[in-house]
């Protein structure tokens, strides 16, 4: 009688039970990251019907697999649904484990009751995920860092400053400042002022409704400085063009600006285009649809690749992070 062996199966390397999947709307960074990684990206089909649904299929087998799923949540709200479906279909399959690679976290300006009867769209977010199956997330750059506590799951929270602030010292601008276009994002600013030991300055600005600005003013000097504007995210692009503007006319020699994620909605391209920024650089979280001359695109890939060799090997992912960032 045959006698059965009880012992792993030494043939299947570490490599194999790890595999990288990508939803539609960020495949072209995961290919990005699955070829950092040394891998190629595993075999999903999204089936469309006619009536608009769609229904997301592993073409392999993913039992006792620790699954990457990379897909930010930008909107269409089908990006977020696809993650969802893709993070069930996973726990359905029988995978060991299921991280959810989010490189733009959307609806994260939803973080707080700022009026009354409405929707904290983050912490719901959130709670879908969880539902779903997911068992951890990996993000970059959340607008607010509460978020992370909105989740019941690891939440490993990235810094796009560890490609920002070497392309910034290579830079070797002579009079640096670094700006934040609005006081919210002060803390961030001030982060990369004190790694890069230079002054900081400050924008304070006054919304009449949401994406339009009322008044905005300086706190700080920038005659004769380089200056340096940071922020998470560029949406119409309002608030960012008219900060550059005001760094000009205080006397500012040059104006650029460094942000995680480009939405970059209605005209914000041409907006960027005729204004008086010298250049933005942006990360690949979220797709560019529109090519501009002032607009640099520096790449999250390595970063992210990092990130899943270091969890996967059970290492030390904050010490990437030589930064409180």
């Amino acid at each position: 009688m045959p006698t059965i062996s009880h012992k792993p199966d030494k043939t299947k390397s570490m490599a194999s039970q790890v595999t990288i999947f990508s939803g539609r709307g960020t495949r072209y960074l995961a290919e990005k990251i699955a070829k950092s990684y040394g891998t190629e990206l595993g075999n999903v089909m999204i089936t469309d019907f006619a009536d608009g649904e769609f229904q997301p299929s592993f073409e392999e087998n993913i039992r006792g697999n620790t699954v990457f799923i990379i897909q930010s949540t930008m909107p269409p709200a089908e990006n977020l649904l696809e993650l969802l479906m893709m993070i069930d279909a996973a726990r359905r399959a029988s995978a060991r484990q299921i991280i959810a690679v989010i490189p733009y976290f959307g609806l994260a300006r939803q973080d707080r009751k700022d009026k009354p009867r409405v929707s904290i769209g983050a912490k719901l977010v959130a709670n879908l995920l969880t539902a779903a199956g997911v068992n951890r997330i990996i993000t970059i750059d959340l607008h607010a860092e509460q978020i992370q506590g909105f989740f019941d799951v690891p939440v490993d929270h990235l810094f796009a400053s560890s490609i920002f602030i070497p392309y910034i010292a290579k830079m070797n601008l002579p009079n640096l400042v670094m700006a934040t276009p609005d006081t919210g994002g002060t803390r961030r600013a001030a982060a990369y002022a004190k790694r890069l030991d230079v002054p900081l300055v400050i924008c304070y600005k006054q919304r009449a409704k949401a994406n339009m600005i009322e008044a905005m003013a300086l706190i700080g000097d920038v005659k004769g400085k380089d200056v340096i504007l940071v922020d998470d995210i560029i949406d119409t692009g309002r608030t960012i063009v008219k900060a550059a503007q005001l760094m000009i006319d205080n006397g500012a020699t040059s104006v650029r600006a460094f942000c995680s994620h480009p939405i970059l909605s209605q005209d914000a391209v041409e907006r960027i285009e005729n204004s008086a920024f010298n250049e933005i650089i942006v990360s690949d979280t979220i797709p560019m649809h529109q090519d501009s001359k002032k607009i640099k695109v520096l790449s999250t890939a390595d970063l992210i690749s990092q990130v899943i060799r270091r969890m996967v090997n059970h290492e030390s992912i904050s010490s990437l992070f030589n930064t409180n960032l």
